[in-house]
């Protein structure tokens, strides 16, 4: 790929505050993070260090209170609702936890439906995307089942098809593996290392320090910043004293 490398995502002095009954939660408190275009990134850190409020920042789910964020060169940081729900339909693709599939539609519909707010694509590109990515994950053979009819590996590739048919500049996952078993959470992450060999950027949220080796990068956050991984281990072993 030619612009393996390239910048993908900047992100200077970010901070994100929330108030609730006159208390200030520093989530994040002055964050600096770049990701490369082709770049597989993990984000790890003790539970409540902010993780998953990064994520949503990235994946423009969320604002923040101060800083700046390039996504692709431009600055996004301040826009609003519908501007941010653009881009990230575009820009973004997402994995969660906990699937996110919606109960009442099948396999195709669920992939299918964020490209249906896409305006002026034609239905045939619709087809043409929606049965690629389920193909690209094994599950083309499941296209009129629901998601109760599948097991959790499986509504996890499911989840990944949808994430990978709006062909994102970046995949987003967050505990991709959280409600899986082994099994299925290794098959999953091999998923991901395929993708990642094919080319796609990839920013991954886990607690599981096995699933963090596979990543290219791993970015340490404890009580919102970013840190080295011996300062880490240093802030873990004073906070277990």
């Amino acid at each position: 790929m030619t612009d393996l490398g390239q910048s993908l995502i900047e992100i200077e002095d970010l901070t994100k505050v929330f108030y609730t009954d006159e208390v200030e939660t520093h989530a994040l408190s002055g964050v600096h993070l770049g990701i490369r275009k082709g770049e597989y990134v993990a984000i790890s850190g003790p539970s409540g260090c902010g993780k998953s409020t990064l994520l949503s920042i990235l994946g423009l789910l969320d604002t923040p209170t101060g800083g700046k964020y390039l996504l692709n060169g431009e600055p996004v940081e301040s826009l609003d609702f519908a501007a941010r729900s653009r881009i990230r339909n575009r820009e973004i693709g997402f994995i969660f936890q906990s699937f996110n599939l919606i109960g009442d539609l099948t396999v195709y519909e669920n992939v299918e439906l964020p490209l249906t707010y896409r305006q002026r694509m034609p239905s045939a590109e619709r087809k043409k995307r929606v049965m690629e990515s389920l193909e690209r994950v094994s599950m083309a053979h499941r296209v009129r089942h629901y998601p109760s009819q599948l097991s959790g590996g499986q509504q996890q590739r499911v989840a990944v098809a949808r994430a990978l048919a709006g062909h994102p500049s970046i995949l987003l996952a967050d505990e991709p593996t959280g409600n899986l078993d082994s099994h299925n959470g290794e098959a999953v992450m091999e998923l991901l290392r395929d993708l990642h060999r094919e080319g796609a950027t990839i920013c991954m949220v886990t607690h599981d320090p096995r699933f963090v080796k596979q990543a290219e990068r791993e970015i340490h956050l404890f009580d919102g910043k970013v840190v080295a991984e011996e300062e880490l281990r240093k802030l873990m072993q004073e906070t277990q004293a």
